[in-house]
């Protein structure tokens, strides 16, 4: 089962539930918005303890 984080949309500020693979590495990815459906830039990295560390932007941001 894939862990979850919950982020807010850069566009609607909406709380939005992602689905993250730990497995993958460093990721860079566009997902839309369940709420807005714009494209939402979304950088999952592991943080010092290994811990999931995702930050999302605006398309034009990242």
């Amino acid at each position: 089962m894939l862990p979850s984080v919950e982020v807010h949309c850069p566009y609607c500020g909406e709380p939005i539930e992602l689905l993250i693979d730990e497995s993958a590495g460093d990721q860079r990815y566009i997902e839309d918005c369940q709420v807005c459906c714009r494209p939402i830039v979304v950088m999952v990295s592991a943080d010092g303890d290994g811990e999931p560390a995702v930050a999302v932007y605006a398309e034009n941001d990242a």
